[in-house]
């Protein structure tokens, strides 16, 4: 029995950078010797336990066989015989098909610190065909690491994926899981750029594909704006909101209120989480009322603060404004005015308006002999009031 330290902990011990997660692969045990040294099992699809210490994920080596389209088509194999070479050669990229023994001694039998040099992101075999969650993986780590460039065999070989039908068997949870860390990645645009350049994108997001290679200013502007949010280190929300501004003018349905159609086709077909799609949603429907908020009265400020309930939800409705001047600082980046300047008041008035004592100016308005909807408007009224009082004083000042 011999464990090895495998995967991106290698890679990023080679590249320099803070440690990620850490994998471990065992060769030569069984399951009955790992339960007999405490380890807990945890894996379903094949052997996988728990460190009865540190609770890290010990894997027995494995190889695995294509049985099925899709995530799900495998069978996977495991037993004392099987090598950590075949271990490492199902995996994706060279430079994730690295390990380490316990001297720290680098096994690299698929050149991955070749690749690593190069920065480039190679497919470590013909197996790489097998799962299509690998596209999603390879376009990940390109917006993770902006100097690396997918290999032009590996490129190849993912268009070849595409048009073979296989990204059409992933499933939504997977889609949106590897979507999402790309997003929170260091350059997410060039996450979008891979999967076009290979079709996935056409078939996967075919809302956004519609104009992300357009050279014309607006799809120029989208891409800044995805950088933006993520050099600005927004939450995953404001980010995903960012990416669905544009799709707000696609389609959009009757209703100024309503979820603009190709957005909310999105939302339902990966299965975006609640707090992104609504982020997305208020940005979508607010934006340029929130980018020229400065020309509005206090009662139009209030009503703009209401639709968005940022007096119960203050924290999406930062979301919103942060999402919003990427937005903008992409959209006006030769402007010398601070676009930031234009979403700062609507901070201040949310935050001037929520000082309002709601509750003694509901018991005012009831000893007033006011009910219902009445007591509502008297509320609504004191914000008004207070939002007013702060725009008098920028006018005095």
């Amino acid at each position: 029995m011999k464990v090895w330290k495998v995967g991106g902990a290698v890679r990023d011990t080679l590249l320099g950078r803070p440690d990620s997660d850490v994998d471990w692969v065992v060769t030569g045990a069984t399951p009955e010797v790992m339960l007999s040294m405490g380890y807990l099992p945890v894996g379903r699809d094949f052997p996988v336990f728990l460190h009865p210490v540190t609770k890290q994920e010990y894997a027995l080596a494995r190889t695995e066989r294509k049985t099925a389209p899709g995530y799900h088509g495998f069978v996977f194999h495991a037993d004392p015989g099987v090598t950590l070479e075949e271990d490492l050669r199902r995996r994706d990229l060279t430079i994730n098909a690295m390990a380490q023994d316990d001297a720290g001694a680098v096994i690299d039998p698929y050149g991955g610190q070749r690749d690593l040099d190069a920065r480039l992101l190679r497919h470590v075999s013909p197996a790489f065909a097998e799962d299509p969650v690998r596209i999603l993986r390879a376009a990940r780590f390109a917006a993770r690491f902006a100097d690396f460039e997918v290999a032009p065999e590996t490129r190849a070989l993912m268009q070849e994926m595409v048009n073979a039908g296989e990204v059409d068997a992933l499933v939504a949870e997977r889609v949106w899981q590897e979507l999402s860390r790309g997003l929170m990645e260091l350059q997410p645009s060039r996450m979008f750029d891979v999967l076009h350049d290979c079709g996935a994108l056409a078939r996967l997001l075919p809302e956004i594909n519609a104009e992300w290679s357009s050279a014309e200013s607006r799809a120029i502007q989208w891409r800044h704006a995805i950088d933006l949010a993520a050099e600005s280190g927004l939450p995953l929300p404001a980010r995903f909101a960012v990416v669905g501004h544009p799709l707000s003018s696609v389609a959009c349905a009757a209703k100024a209120s309503a979820t603009p159609v190709a957005l909310q086709g999105l939302c339902e077909r990966w299965r975006v989480p609640a707090d992104c799609r609504e982020v997305a949603e208020l940005v979508g429907r607010e934006y340029e009322t929130l980018r020229l908020g400065q020309t509005m009265s206090a009662e139009q400020t209030v009503q703009l603060l209401d639709r968005c309930d940022a007096w119960r939800r203050p924290e999406r409705f930062e979301l919103t404004l942060q999402a919003c001047e990427c937005i903008a600082r992409a959209q006006h980046r030769n402007s010398k005015r601070s676009q930031a300047a234009a979403f700062t008041p609507w901070r201040v008035a949310r935050s001037r308006a929520a000082a309002v004592d709601a509750g003694a100016a509901a018991i005012r308005a009831a000893t007033l002999g006011l009910r219902g909807p009445a007591i509502a408007a008297a509320v609504h009224d004191a914000r008004v009031r207070a939002v007013a009082e702060d725009l008098n004083d920028e006018i005095n000042d």
